[in-house]
Parts: C-alpha cells; sequence; structure tokens
C-alpha cells in the first residue's frame, strides 16, 4: 500500500548543515514547517549554490509555494 505524505504548512524553515553520514562529511539542506515537520530534505557532497536551488524547487514542486520561508544566517 502506498501512503502518501503528511501535508505541510505554507510557512517553512530552511537551513544547511554538514552531518556525518557512515564517516564521511555530507551537507544537509532542510526545509521543516512551523510544526516541525519535514518538507523535504537533500544530502550533498560539496554545498553548491545550484544544489540549493535545485533542492528549494523540488521542495515547492512536491508541497506547493510556501507563503513565507525563513533562511538560516550561516553566510555564503
Amino acid at each position: 500500500m502506498h501512503k502518501r505524505k503528511k501535508q505541510v504548512c505554507d510557512s517553512w524553515r530552511m537551513d544547511e548543515t554538514y552531518i556525518k553520514v557512515k564517516g564521511r562529511d555530507m551537507y544537509l539542506y532542510r526545509a521543516v514547517d512551523k510544526y516541525g515537520n519535514t518538507v523535504d530534505f537533500l544530502l550533498t557532497k560539496r554545498r553548491q549554490k545550484m544544489s540549493a536551488q535545485k533542492f528549494f524547487n523540488k521542495a515547492i514542486g512536491n508541497n506547493g509555494k510556501p507563503r513565507i520561508v525563513n533562511i538560516d544566517k550561516s553566510g555564503g
């Protein structure tokens, strides 16, 4: 049986950070709604502007356009 993903609200928080996966550093892009539900995520080997843009477009494509997006201030 295919289970549909739970609906997320239209207020998102997006962040990016490094995490270790099987001993290797990976870059995690993550979007969560205001209730803490995961909107979408992406793991990459490197931090790249194109990866962030593709991730954001994919999140919108899968969940609809958010009303507001808060982004962390981790430099760029």
